[in-house]
């Protein structure tokens, strides 16, 4: 399936190249092409701002599950809370997500991601 397919709309013609040229940055960055979870940790990492040569698994989630909270603060889902005395920021939701399908949930944290990388 081609990037700039002729059936997309010209708004998710846009944001299909963004995404590619976020994930094209990272890959010259890391030397590879990150998926989204790649992306989140990522995230998670610059936000924590804590750099370690091996992550546990739990810590890697932890990582990914501050990402989200992140990316969805914009978005009045959640609002920051507090750092621990271990530098973790905390935040708290302040409502419910709404039922999103799996492919809705994939495009909104796509769009936040490319939104994320675009700030920087």
């Amino acid at each position: 399936m081609p990037l700039l397919n002729d059936n997309k709309s010209e708004e998710e013609k846009s944001f299909s190249l963004r995404w590619y040229e976020v994930r094209n940055r990272v890959k010259q960055q890391f030397g590879q092409r990150p998926d989204i979870n790649a992306m989140l940790f990522l995230i998670g990492i610059n936000e924590v701002g804590m750099v370690k040569e091996k992550w546990e698994k739990e810590e890697k989630q932890d990582l990914m599950h501050v990402a989200v909270c992140t990316l969805l603060s914009s978005e009045g889902y959640f609002t920051f809370k507090e750092i621990d005395q271990d530098g973790w920021p905390h935040y708290e939701r302040n409502s419910n997500l709404p039922a999103f399908n799996l492919k809705e949930q994939e495009e909104l944290l796509k769009r936040k991601i490319v939104e994320y990388f675009e700030a920087l």
